[in-house]
């Protein structure tokens, strides 16, 4: 058997995907002591009056007759002062507004209300008449000054205000303190001393606590608290840190909490081929993205270069996420990384994920262990540091009729795998799979015998990651499909 020879790869630095198609920008505007005129007295007009006058502007309402919820709501505004003008609007009312709205009767009164005040650079809404519209009035969670808009375009408020109130249920209303307190504390945080690192950890820890505990008071001793806890780790983050994640098999919603947190702190991360797109959308945008896969039988990065760099961030004072499919504990490479970490005196955790092996049993349905015939579940690698198959495989464990025998990087050496397993007692009807890209959208898999599997796998040509999956647990499985079945995940 001959193989090509592995090609030297360089870690390249990804752009940060682009932003998809947006149908509106949201924008959050500032309206403060500024001018806003509306243009009737109906009930529509009065409600986008109040949220106007919430968000502090002075509004100036123009109409002749104005409805019930008008009248109340001059008298008692929530915010901004609301003046009324018992006429019709003029075109030069617009000159110095901030914003502008407009509750017209047919298209002609819209296109002249829209067209005045753009022509004095105000920015318009007509009610109900998106045509019209600079912008719209989205659904809003108020946890001020934490707010919350949602848009549909204008195509379906009722969904968009299905959205807001499940929004309302999930978003305690205890965030609007702690949002309060962090409009009190920045500037205090900002004047502490502490560097950019410093400034960050603090807002962790003020982060961990109100998710933690959202109901609770803020109170100056929670300030303090933060503050002296980030002092006390003030060397760990100017010297940096490593966290090596596990990304899981693929599908994003399988990345665990702690996951998760740790790429919205990152400042680098460093990723492998084996991770799904998908999951690097949940690191801060700011974030540096750079790849450094290592792929089987094709070019790949030195793991001594890989070393180098990562230790090498994190001594620069950076937070670096060593981000790897599946968990990192499973061939992984993680020991390597973890001594190199050390070597170089750099702080260093882990954060497991879901394995592919799991991901790929909770597809299939399937218990790896079964109580009467599978009461042992074993990893094994197909592919050596020399690309062939490693020659130190226990094969009468993987004979064992009782195990469940799960193999990583498969696809180069499988039919030499289970020849030699066969060898060795393996019973060649003994039921086998290999599943492609498991717990993505496009996973697919190949149900057979061990016998069979390698020519089954050769021609089907699965997409990898590639797992084969070995034992008798399987064999309800196999008795009810055979070759390549595809799905989509849901």
């Amino acid at each position: 058997m001959t193989i090509a020879l592995i090609g030297q790869r360089r870690p390249t630095e990804a752009r940060s995907p682009r932003m998809e198609a947006l149908a509106r920008l949201p924008l959050f505007v500032a309206l403060e002591g500024r001018r806003a005129l509306v243009s009737g007295g109906t009930a529509a007009a009065a409600w986008k009056a109040e949220l106007l006058s919430a968000a502090g502007a002075a509004v100036e309402i123009y109409a002749g007759d104005v409805c019930d919820e008008m009248q109340a709501l001059i008298a008692d505004p929530p915010r901004g002062p609301i003046a009324i003008h018992h006429r019709t609007w003029k075109p030069g009312d617009f000159v110095g507004c901030a914003i502008a709205v407009g509750a017209c009767v047919g298209e002609e009164e819209a296109s002249l209300f829209a067209t005045a005040a753009r022509a004095a650079g105000v920015p318009v809404n007509v009610i109900d008449k998106p045509k019209f519209c600079d912008f719209s009035f989205g659904a809003i969670v108020n946890r001020s000054p934490l707010v919350i808009g949602i848009s549909t375009d204008g195509a379906a408020p009722v969904f968009g205000q299905a959205i807001r109130s499940r929004l309302e249920t999930l978003i305690p209303r205890g965030f609007a303190r702690w949002a309060e307190a962090a409009c009190r504390w920045r500037a205090d945080v900002q004047s502490s001393g502490l560097s950019f690192n410093g400034r960050r950890r603090f807002w962790q820890f003020f982060t961990e606590r109100a998710l933690r505990e959202p109901d609770a008071e803020p109170q100056s001793s929670d300030y303090d608290l933060f503050l002296n806890a980030t002092k006390a780790e003030a060397g760990a983050a100017e010297n940096g840190s490593v966290t090596l994640v596990g990304a899981g098999p693929g599908d994003p919603e399988l990345l665990t909490l702690r996951a998760l947190r740790a790429l919205q702190s990152a400042d680098v991360i460093l990723y492998d081929d084996l991770v799904a797109p998908e999951i690097l959308d949940f690191a801060r945008r700011e974030a540096k993205k750079m790849l450094v896969g290592k792929t089987g039988h094709g070019p790949s990065c030195k793991q001594s270069e890989i070393n180098g760099l990562m230790t090498g961030l994190a001594k620069s004072g950076r937070r670096v996420v060593r981000l790897k499919g599946g968990d990192p504990m499973i061939f992984g490479r993680a020991g390597e990384e973890i001594a190199a970490c050390r070597k170089a005196g750099v702080a260093i955790e882990v954060v497991p994920g879901i394995t592919a092996a799991q991901g790929a049993a909770s597809r299939l349905g399937v218990s790896l262990t079964q109580r009467q015939g599978a009461r042992r579940v074993q990893y094994i690698t197909g592919h050596g540091a020399d690309g062939f198959l490693p020659g130190d495989i226990d094969w009468r464990s993987l004979a064992d009729p009782s195990v469940t025998t799960i193999v990583y990087m498969p696809v180069k050496t499988l039919h030499e795998l289970s020849t030699k397993a066969i060898v060795a007692g393996l019973d060649p009807a003994t039921p086998a799979l290999a599943m492609g890209r498991a717990t993505r959208p496009d996973e697919a898999k190949v149900v057979s015998t061990i016998a069979e599997l390698p020519a089954k796998l050769e021609r089907a040509a699965l997409s990898g990651p590639v797992l084969v999956m070995i034992g008798r647990t399987f064999a309800a499985l196999a008795a009810s499909q055979t070759d390549v079945i595809r799905q989509t995940a849901v």
